[in-house]
């Protein structure tokens, strides 16, 4: 990725952008968006940084390793540490039974009608939207300088195969008239990206082909969109 620069308010950088806390007098990380294990090795340069509390930032770690785990389950269609493709994943797996055996508990299989043995597999929600929230609020913060500190209006994870043709059209912004409708504040790096077409396709940031891609508007409210191994579509929706 292109390292991109931003001019907004100083003022705005005061707090963490998950607690809400002001950064001064605590113990700070720089933390990545989105979160590195979600990507491949190499990763790209320059990947998206922003500064939050320590607190809040160990808080995340066991949540953002089970979503890579899962993910990786999932695509691989099992929890055999040797079958995934995503280093993390397998060696969290090698590493804790009870993690694997968790896991392995949410996957189901069913027969279809005409005899086919297909596979469920059901996450642990709270941990998934937790992660998803968490990199949501670093995407707009990074992009557009504006902290997210309240509660989202609306949050959605699905697989992209299990929408209809209309919602992915919608989710993937052809439906619309192919432009962003609001243009960002001056000084942001969507801005920038605006009018370089810096790591962009269309209205989505590609932080690594195939593996992770995000889109952040403000039209209607700030909303965030994110997918995951071209599998897993999320959406973060504030209001104004």
């Amino acid at each position: 990725m292109h390292k991109i620069e931003e001019f907004v308010d100083e003022r705005q950088k005061s707090w963490c952008i998950h607690c809400a806390r002001p950064l001064a007098g605590l113990e700070t990380n720089e933390d990545h968006v989105p979160s590195k294990s979600l990507l491949a090795k190499p990763r790209p340069h320059h990947l998206p940084i922003v500064t939050i509390c320590k607190e809040c930032n160990t808080s995340f770690s066991l949540d953002e390793q089970y979503v890579v785990t899962f993910l990786s389950c999932v695509l691989a269609g099992s929890t055999d540490p040797e079958k995934q493709s995503n280093a993390s994943a397998a060696r969290a797996l090698a590493d804790s039974a009870a993690l694997r055996a968790r896991i392995e508990r949410s996957r189901t299989e069913y027969v279809t009608r005409g005899g086919e043995t297909r596979v469920l597999w059901k996450p642990d929600s709270s941990r998934v939207a937790r992660v998803v929230l968490k990199n949501a609020r670093g995407h707009a913060y990074f992009e557009y300088g504006e902290p997210m500190l309240d509660a989202p209006a609306h949050m959605s994870m699905i697989p992209l195969e299990c929408m209809t043709t209309e919602e992915r059209q919608d989710f993937e912004g052809l439906s619309g008239p192919g432009s962003l409708a609001a243009w960002p504040e001056v000084g942001s790096r969507m801005l920038t990206r605006l009018l370089t077409g810096e790591d962009t396709e269309g209205e989505w940031v590609v932080v690594q082909e195939g593996i992770y891609r995000y889109s952040v508007q403000q039209d209607g409210g700030p909303r965030v969109r994110s997918v995951l191994s071209e599998y897993l579509a999320t959406e973060v929706q504030w209001e104004h």
